[in-house]
């Protein structure tokens, strides 16, 4: 009856602890009792062991199993005026088709409603709602070849008239398909089959997301006698699962630095073309290390049924140094984790994405989801939930404080309680808010969504009024500024004290401009990125087909241990950096000759704050100097190329890092796309158009950071490539090598063109501005072999004479990723 390591691998810690502490008191009673009573025991401890089994089959098995979410934690407006109380008025809606389905497959639902009591009107109709976010298929109507086509009859008398609208319902069921009763009236008992993916006439079906839906839900309205009112149909439940299709690529993440003899973790998974893990990619593999690391297996036996795996505790015991692990797959396949720094002292650098939600409000998912998404698919360090607080019900906010009481686990697993304020922009816009422990008040912007309006008192209409609020709250808390749906107006108002961040990226997109428009106002804030996502996803959020245009992005806390107080530590010290999602060791140091008053705080704000004498300062500090001039050393350990490295003062690139001469330069030609259309939700740009080679053809073609495999980009032939694809604010684009440097390159796309030689060009990119925010599209030569991936060098800084220098870098990926340090605060009065 011993539990065996097959049981706690295949368990959360939780359920482990549990385990162990009923298997403890167990064995002690079967000491001191008779065989029939120990017998009796150990039958309740089996009997224990197969709860765990059935209540964690939905978190261990999320591919198989379905996870609902509760809709009583769901934040929607509901409506106080019905017919009457009694199911039977409205009818019954009944689904058949497949329980479970594979993202991205072609499949056929239909749906049977039967009229109630009062039959259906003239003019009255049934509404098929589902939630906004999704990237499914849209609904149409009108082609019986196409993709996605909707027909409905039904067994009574007049006709039906269908309309399908993406955003005709209320958040979070805002996609809608109507069919209207015209023409006559049904009675009691009379039928409408609505059929979702008709492919009678050669449609291949409904197309499923991109994403695991652990149950997509299909909510039946009825307006039975024409009123305009939509009622849901009571102890109604159409729903079924999406799951993750086959192995497409294998992962495996280290953290990028800790100490000597520090514990941690090696997370693997295999992931299918979309980003889901999978449970389809079972293999073994054999492990190498650039390091001895004590707990590492010579083997590992991949076959878990979540689709990822945490391979601890591991740690460094005897040298310094850069830890590579490569994991052999029988095919050959070879997949590498790190670089991960090890180091004798300092601060560890911990992982986390602080920012997301989930279906409770307008996502999807459960949150219990998330949070085992966070700690055992992603493998963050740290994480908080953030849904929108207009839809936060009191029964939610409840619900949420009690998981990240429970499944907070301090120096393993960090998970902050918070929410996200979701103020319009024009009065302060959104922000993240985080506690530093549970029993905090939520103060919302509104209760737009909340039915229960018992604390109207104390919602913050605005970003002052929550400033304010937040200062009266016992419990502890910090803010960031963020770009979501509603920006960020960080002109509107700024409490220092509070607010410690800005968001510089998530899955909306890249926005330096939230960090650079605040240097004028002397805005010391620290840079993080986080997901923002909404499909349960956090550290591992992937745009799929939707409007989301990036892949989500994390945060670097560097911190001596993992903890909510070191957490809130290094957001107040601004010692953190953000990426556009890979992990990066990123190191940034100033030498002050004559050294410098370092502020524990901002003393804008807090001037009576605890200060330091230093001689070195490092990102996200406040120092108050008297050199005008200070050497700049940069560090950084990539898991991929480095394209460039920028060290920035305030809005200028002072210095360039490349790790190539020109006479290093080949045959490659990269050409990359960027920017936005401006700040607001619709800031997605499109670029389509043509690259035609003249004179030559292409030798090799490599797409780089296209995040949608459906978007085109795609080699045409030998001589051209054609594209159609999204940036928002973020980077993709191309890399091309030629067989001849003399052919002539004609780039023209819908917002400019550009030509150019390959021979004639130097290090130096090419740059055609397109206009809107920071829209352009750069070519530039390049190696013809892969980029270094570490770069160190120093660089002396001269200092304004009045008001902040900061000095922060971006670091520009091969892959197009991108990374940014919080800056250096440097002022001499």
């Amino acid at each position: 009856m011993t539990p065996n390591g097959h049981f706690f691998a295949t368990r959360s810690w939780r359920e482990c602890a549990d385990y162990c502490y009923y298997f403890t008191v167990i064995e002690s009673f079967a000491g001191i009792c008779q065989q029939k009573f120990a017998i009796l025991a150990f039958l309740s401890l089996y009997y224990y062991v197969v709860l765990i089994e059935l209540k964690t089959t939905h978190q261990r098995f999320p591919m198989l199993g379905r996870l609902d979410i509760d809709p009583e934690m769901i934040g929607e407006s509901k409506l106080l005026t019905t017919p009457g109380t009694d199911p039977a008025l409205f009818g019954t809606a009944v689904m058949s088709g497949p329980e479970h389905v594979e993202v991205r497959s072609y499949q056929t639902f239909r749906i049977q409603y039967t009229t109630g009591k009062l039959g259906l009107d003239d003019t009255g109709a049934i509404r098929l709602a589902l939630r906004l976010i999704s990237d499914a298929g849209s609904l149409q109507t009108t082609d019986p070849t196409a993709p996605n086509y909707v027909t409905a009859r039904s067994s009574g008398d007049g006709q039906l008239f269908l309309k399908y609208d993406r955003n005709g319902g209320q958040r979070p069921w805002n996609e809608t398909l109507t069919i209207y009763q015209r023409g006559g009236y049904l009675k009691p008992g009379e039928t409408i089959e609505i059929v979702l993916g008709d492919t009678t006439e050669g449609s291949p079906g409904l197309l499923m997301s991109t994403f695991y839906e652990g149950a997509r839900v299909i909510r039946v309205m009825a307006d039975v006698q024409a009123t305009g009112n939509f009622i849901p149909l009571p102890d109604t439940h159409l729903a079924f699962t999406v799951g993750a299709g086959p192995a497409h690529r294998y992962l495996a993440i280290l953290p990028t630095r800790r100490r000597l003899n520090d514990v941690f973790c090696l997370g693997l998974k295999a992931e299918d073309l979309w980003g889901n893990p999978t449970s389809k990619g079972s293999t073994r593999f054999a492990i190498e290390s650039s390091l001895p690391v004590e707990g590492l297996p010579s083997v590992i036996d991949f076959a878990s049924a979540s689709g990822a795996m945490r391979i601890e505790p591991l740690r460094v015991a005897a040298e310094e140094g850069i830890l590579r692990i490569w994991l052999t797959a029988e095919d050959g396949t070879v997949v590498e984790a790190g670089p991960m720094q090890v180091l004798t002292d300092g601060p560890a650098h911990f992982w986390g994405d602080l920012h997301g939600q989930t279906g409770e409000t307008v996502g999807t998912n459960s949150i219990e989801h998330y949070f085992d998404f966070a700690r055992n698919k992603s493998f963050l360090d740290v994480t908080a939930h953030q849904a929108n607080d207009f839809q936060i019900k009191p029964a939610f906010w409840k619900k949420l404080n009690h998981l990240t009481e429970t499944l907070n686990e301090p120096g393993v697993f960090t998970v902050l309680p918070g929410y996200e304020w979701s103020g319009n922009t024009a009065v302060g816009g959104d922000h993240n808010v985080f506690f530093r422990k549970e029993g905090a008040r939520i103060y919302r912007c509104s209760h737009a969504l909340v039915a229960e309006h018992d604390d109207l008192d104390t919602d913050a209409h605005t970003l002052t009024d929550l400033y304010n609020r937040l200062h009266d709250e016992p419990v502890d808390s910090v803010m960031y500024a963020h770009v979501g749906g509603r920006y960020a107006n960080i002109h509107f108002d700024h409490d220092p004290r509070l607010e410690a961040a800005v968001e510089v990226h998530s899955a909306w997109g890249s926005f330096e401009w939230i960090l650079t428009d605040g240097f004028p106002m002397r805005r010391r804030v620290g840079v993080v990125a986080n997901s923002d996502g909404h499909k349960g996803r956090p550290g591992a959020s992937y745009p799929g087909a939707s409007f989301f245009g990036a892949y989500g992005g994390l945060t670097c806390f560097l911190m001596e241990e993992n903890t909510r107080d070191a957490v809130f530590e290094a957001i107040r010290r601004r010692h953190t950096y953000g990426t556009s999602g890979p992990r990066v060791a990123i190191d940034i140091k100033a030498v002050l000759t004559a050294g410098g008053t370092l502020f524990h705080r901002n003393p804008i704000a807090e001037p009576d704050c605890a200060t330091e004498k230093v001689f070195v300062c490092t990102m996200g500090d406040i120092v108050q100097i008297t050199d005008k001039k200070v050497k700049v050393s940069v560090s950084v350990d990539a898991p991929v190329g480095i394209e460039s490295i920028e060290l920035r003062r305030g809005t200028s690139t002072v210095a360039l890092w490349r790790g190539y001469e020109d006479k290093n330069l080949g045959n490659r030609l990269r050409l990359m796309w960027s920017g936005a259309e401006y700040r607001g939700r619709g800031r997605n740009t499109r670029w389509q158009g043509r690259i035609l080679i003249n004179g030559g053809c292409i030798e090799r073609f490599s797409p780089v950071n296209r995040l949608n495999p459906e978007q085109t980009l795609e080699q045409v032939g030998s001589k051209s490539v054609i594209f159609n694809t999204i940036t928002t604010g973020n980077r993709m684009g191309c890399d091309i090598w030629l067989e001849e440097e003399s052919s002539e390159v004609e780039v023209t796309t819908n917002h400019g063109a550009l030509s150019l030689t390959l021979k004639e060009m130097d290090g130096k990119p090419v740059i055609m501005s397109a206009g809107g925010l920071e829209r352009k599209l750069i070519a530039q030569r390049l190696p013809a072999g892969g980029l270094a991936t570490s770069a160190h060098f120093q660089k002396e800084i001269e200092i304004e004479e009045d008001g902040d220098t900061p000095v922060w870098l971006c670091v520009n990926l091969e892959d197009g990723n991108q990374a940014w340090t919080s800056p250096i605060y440097l002022f001499q009065k």
